[in-house]
This record gives structure tokens, sequence and C-alpha cells, in this order.
């Protein structure tokens, strides 16, 4: 239904049917199309059989493209980012070393762009997107080895729990587990290899769709493209989330919860499936034609925006050779180069795309500091948030453009609007929840209200000898956290609460005045204190505003990159965009909040001497920092929108009306055709030109 006006099309005599399309013999142009039904058929080599023609249409074809964008992003920014705490547990990972797995993604596509944006987008873009599926599909199954590889992770129950007992054994002396922090770089060449497959999906895929459609429905079928896109993190933060509720080890039993901070879910499994997943999508990628059977006619009647240089420069790109030697690519960058608003529009995509990275990364860690919550809790929160914000906002921007019917001009302002939208979003950041009080830590023990700082050893749990090595907070009676039973000086096991699983322990002779009930002296419960904070429902409502309207321009934007450079450069414009983004966002973006994050940790765990991840965060500070640098980059944001859209310079032959379509063909209402600039032919249709003439 939404693409019926595609076939009420009204062609000149002579006419023909090919695969379902009506494709005219002549255009109103004077130009003759001359299909080869040979090089049209969908198959692989020369099997093409004819009950597989039905999904030679573009329907199918972004039905396909849109699952491996999903799979792609359910991978790549749904899995990774819901399970960096439990990898940082369990590999013994800083978060800045996390925030380096995070960027080897972006490392990749860097290496890659512009070599398979510059031959891809002249080659056949199916193959090289098939093939670029199964290297993503490797990538999913390499990151998910080091599981395979590694000791089985075991937690000594009975030595964990560690009750005040003044014999005590260091566990440095075992070296199970010792050196897990070298796997990083299985997690980064799997990182690798995800960046290098997906690399043309964002850039030939895009480019693909667009070439095949007509240009007034390629914002909707882009957008529902990238929503696929969107709702595949969203799916990746919801699984991942259940995938942490079991335990790694799936063919042992334990007596740990998801809530104990010693968890460790089942990381791994999303990356198996949704490998396995790539593997099977990328068959029928790979059978595609070069080009879709009619879609010679959609390229004869679009009518060029590209941005005009002074020097009229432009021009050169209009040769159907050009961009086919690798002698032109210096041309081809110097081209882009001096395109005032491509080069404003990459960087303002590089300004979202940093804090997109570090938020999506390190959001889930953002909510289980903040509001005491666990992994999978806040995975899935952050979830509940991705789907309907980052989906929704995704599909509206490109159907927005689509209804209102856009030009360039128009669809840069409605970015810079979003843009100013979510900057005044981001003071949701100006509150924070307090930290629960942990005692020697952000609250004084009761026995020594002095003592503050990560000093854990006073009077009451002097004669225990406890160890930093053995980290299993409780929560007292009085309220307060403790590193471990045998810091908060307990003596025994009490019970076990059979509603919540939780163990009770009884002789903590460091939970003593203070808020304790009575009847409650000296009582300890297994986890984490729960926060009374009750900024969460005002925090999510700002921040899904902050994800819709960030994700609400992104279609328009990158539809305002495709319509401002020649169509020859089309896809190499989209990879130079990407490098752009990538370089000055994607990468740098997880490495900053990592950083950021580490500086705001007030706990760091104790490795037998070295220093491994972070066992408690000052809230105050994690939100002062992420508001600085979301105020920071929005600002840019919207600055370089708008700084694109006072440089940008239509051609004079463009109808300036923002209200006029970019589409003039047989049917559509806009004047005669002879009149307006047509696009960049492909050699077929200037071969039939000559031919005519």
């Amino acid at each position: 239904v939404l693409f019926s006006p595609l076939f009420r099309m009204k062609f000149p005599r002579g006419s023909r049917m090919l695969y379902g399309v009506e494709v005219p013999a002549e255009t109103p142009l004077g130009l003759k199309f001359i299909p080869t039904d040979s090089e049209g058929l969908c198959g692989w080599g020369a099997l093409t059989p004819r009950s597989i023609q039905t999904f030679n249409t573009p329907r199918w074809v972004l039905f396909f493209l849109c699952v491996a964008s999903f799979l792609q992003g359910m991978i790549i920014n749904g899995f990774i980012n819901t399970v960096v705490t439990s990898i940082e547990r369990r590999f013994d990972l800083r978060s800045y070393q996390a925030g380096l797995i995070a960027s080897s993604y972006d490392i990749a596509a860097c290496v890659c762009l512009a070599f398979v944006s510059y031959f891809g987008g002249t080659g056949h873009k199916p193959r090289w997107l098939g093939w670029g599926v199964l290297v993503m599909a490797l990538g999913s199954l390499v990151f998910a080895l080091p599981h395979f590889t590694t000791p089985p992770y075991h937690v000594s129950i009975p030595e964990r729990t560690g009750v005040c007992t003044g014999n005590r054994t260091s566990p440095c002396h075992d070296s199970e587990g010792g050196g897990l922090s070298s796997y990083r770089f299985v997690f980064m060449l799997g990182q690798f290899l995800h960046g290098v497959g997906a690399t043309p999906l964002y850039t030939l895929g895009v480019t693909y769709l667009d070439e095949n459609v007509k240009s007034s429905y390629a914002p909707v079928y882009i957008g529902i493209f990238y929503t696929a896109a969107i709702v595949g993190p969203a799916a990746g933060y919801l699984l991942g989330g259940h995938f942490l509720n079991i335990y790694t080890e799936v063919h042992m039993t334990t007596e740990l919860t998801p809530e104990n901070p010693l968890w460790v879910g089942a990381w791994w499994i999303g990356f198996l499936a949704g490998g396995a997943a790539a593997l099977v999508i990328a068959l029928p990628i790979l059978g595609y034609p070069r080009q879709l059977p009619g879609s010679q006619k959609y390229v004869a009647m679009r009518v060029s925006e590209a941005h005009q240089l002074k020097d009229g420069s432009q021009a050169s790109a209009s040769d159907p050779q050009f961009g086919k030697s690798v002698k032109d690519m210096p041309r081809s960058v110097l081209l882009l180069l001096k395109n005032p608003p491509f080069l404003f529009l990459c960087l303002a995509g590089a300004t979202e795309a940093t804090l997109i990275a570090g938020m999506s990364t390190f959001g889930p860690k953002f909510l289980e500091s903040q509001f005491s919550l666990s992994a999978s809790e806040a995975a899935t929160w952050f979830g509940y948030m991705v789907v309907p914000a980052g989906g929704g906002g995704t599909f509206l921007g490109g159907y927005i453009v689509k209804k209102l019917n856009l030009r360039c001009r128009g669809i840069i302002r409605f970015c810079m609007v979003c843009a100013l939208v979510s900057l005044l979003a981001i003071f949701i950041f100006l509150i924070h929840c307090p930290n629960v009080p942990m005692a020697g830590v952000t609250a004084p023990y009761r026995s020594n209200l002095s003592l503050l700082g990560g000093n854990l050893t006073v009077g009451c749990n002097a004669d225990c000898h406890c160890l930093r090595e053995l980290y299993n907070p409780v929560c007292g009676a009085d309220g307060v956290m403790y590193y471990s039973p045998c810091h908060a000086g307990c003596s025994t096991i009490n019970h076990t609460e059979i509603s919540t699983g939780r163990r009770v322990y009884s002789g903590c002779s460091c939970v003593v005045g203070g808020n304790v009930t009575s009847g409650q002296e000296g009582l300890a419960w297994d986890g984490k204190c729960t926060s009374s904070c009750s900024h969460m429902p005002a925090f999510l409502t700002f921040l899904f505003i902050i994800i819709s309207f960030t994700f609400l321009c992104s279609i328009p934007a990158l539809t305002a990159t495709l319509r401002c450079v020649p169509d020859n450069q089309r896809s190499f414009g989209l990879g130079i965009q990407w490098i752009v983004v990538r370089s000055l966002g994607g990468i740098p973006g997880p490495i900053a909040f990592g950083s950021v994050i580490d500086i705001s940790c007030l706990l760091w765990e104790d490795q037998c001497g070295e220093q491994g991840s972070c066992h408690l965060y000052q809230n105050s500070a994690m939100s002062r920092y992420t508001l600085i640098a979301g105020i920071i980059y929005k600002v840019l944001g919207t600055l370089f929108f708008l700084l694109a859209s006072v440089l940008y310079k239509p051609p004079p032959e463009s109808p300036q009306s923002s209200c006029e379509s970019t589409d003039h063909g047989p049917g559509d209402s806009g004047g005669e055709t002879g009149d307006l600039p047509i696009k960049d032919l492909p050699p077929e249709i200037i071969a039939n030109v000559h031919t005519r003439l």
C-alpha cells in the first residue's frame, strides 16, 4: 500500500513488463531503455531459478537488508553494550579497556570505508554487502571464543561469603584466572571483524536502495532500513538482559544470584546466535543483481540537488566514467572537501555519534550506578528506552521528509531544530541520585566516625583480618553498605530468605546504632542496599526525549548528504562521511566516556596489588561529567547544522520551493521535464542516447 504509487504511473505506448514492473520503452526525456534480462536476474552465478525472481524487487531487498541491519545493531550496539559490565568483571578489565573494545569496531570501519565505498560504489553492491555480512558473522563467533578457551568461572561461596573468622588465606596464591585481561585483544579482534563486515551495510546498502526506488520514496525506504538498525540494539538490550540472568557456566549450578556483584551472566549466548543468523541472511543478499529490473527509469527522472561549487568543478563528477579508476580518488576527495554543506553535515554527524557511542556503551552502567540496579535490570530499562525512542525517531524522521517533501536546505534546518530540542532535554543530567552510604568510602563506620577515603579496617573488624580481594557487599540493618560480611564484622550466616534468596548474616559487630530497628541489631543482608532515589521516572522520560530527537534527525541528515553531492559520488561521499563520523565520534566516544566513568570511581577492585574493575562510582561526578560532554557536543552539532544550511547553494535550475518534488517523471505535476537537469545516467542509458541521436 505504501509504495502503490510506483505502480500507478502512466507510461507511453510501447512500455513492457519486466518481472512485474512496467518499464517504459522510451522516457519523456527521449532516452531509450534496453534492459538486459540476464544481468537483472536474481541468483548465484549461473543458478537463476525462475521461482526466486519473485524476490527480485526493492521491497524484498529492503527486507533482507533490514534483517542484516537488525542483526548488526543487535550484536554490535546491543549485546556488546549490555555485557560490558559482565566482561569487565569476568576478565578483570577497566572501563577504558572496555571502551577500546567498543572503539575497535569504528577503527576497522575507518580503515575500510574509503576502499569499500569507492570501489564498491562502482562495483557489484549486493556482493560487497553479502560478503560483509559473512565477515560480521565471523566476528561474532570470535567475540564469543574467550568463553570456551578460559577456565570455568567459579566462585567459592564459603570463602567469598567471608564471615569474620580471624583465619584467612589470600586468594592471590591461587593462579587460576590470572592474566584474563589479555583476552581483551580477542574481543578487539572480534570487534574489528564486526567493523569490516558492517562497513558496506550503511554505505553501499543505502545507495543501493536509493538507486532502485523513486527518489521521493527513498527517505521512507532508508528510514525503514535504519529503523531496523535501531530496533536491533533495543532487541540486543532486552535479550542481553535476559541472557545475563543465566549463569555464564550453563552446565554448572551456583549459589550466586543475579543481584550479587560477583555474578557473571551468559554474555556469550547472544553472539553465537547472532553470528549463526548472519551466516544465513548473507546467502540471499549475495544473490541480488547489480541493478534491480526497472531501476533505470528512476535515475532518468531524478533532478539534481548537488551543491554548486563556485568554480563549477562538480560538473566533472557527471562523467559516467568518473570514479571507476583509482586515479580519480584524489579528485573525488577534493570535490567533497570543496563542498561546505557536506563537510558540516559530516561534523554534525560526528558530534552526534560521540554521544550516541558513549551513552550506548555505558548507558546501562550509568543506570546501574545511579539507581542501584543489577546489570540485567539496567540493560532491560535501557532497552525499553531505545525501542520506541530510537526506532520510532528514526522511522518518523524519514516519514517527515517524505510527507513534507522537504528539499535539501529544509531538511538541514529540520535537523537543527531536533538538535536544539535534545540540547534542552540533556539538562536532566543536573539531577543525580546520592550514593548509597558505604562504610569507609562514602560514610564513616559507626564505631569510628572519622575514617573515610577507602579505609575499610576499623576497630569493629580489625580482628577479622579481612581481605580486599574478596568483595561481597552486604547491606546492614542500619542502611549502610559494607564491603563484605567480614568488613561488617559478621560472625555467622543466620538463614536464607526464601522469597528473595538473600542470605542474612548475624553477629555483625559494625552494624550498631543509627537507624537499626528493634530486633535487627547486628544483622546484614547479602547484596547491595537498594536506593531510595525517586528521580528514575523523570530521568527516563527526558532520556526518552533525548534519544527520540537525536535519532529523529538521523535519516534527514543522511538524505541531505545524499542530495548535496553528485550521483557518482554518493557511495564515496557516504564512505568519507562515515570515516569522519567514526574517527571523530565513534572511536573517541566510548574511550572518552569510559575515562570519565573511571575518573568517577570511588572504590577500585584490588587484584593482588593490581587495580581491577571499579566497585563503586560517585554518582554526582558521573552526572556532572556527562552533562558537560552533552552540552558541548549538542551545541557544536546545532552550530554545524546551521552552517551547513547557510552555506548550501542549490543548482540554479533546481526548484527553490521546499514543497516541490525531486522526481519529475510521467504523471508528475511539475512542468516540462525537458527543462530540468538530469542526474548522472548509467553508461547503458548514455549509450542509448547516442544510438538514438
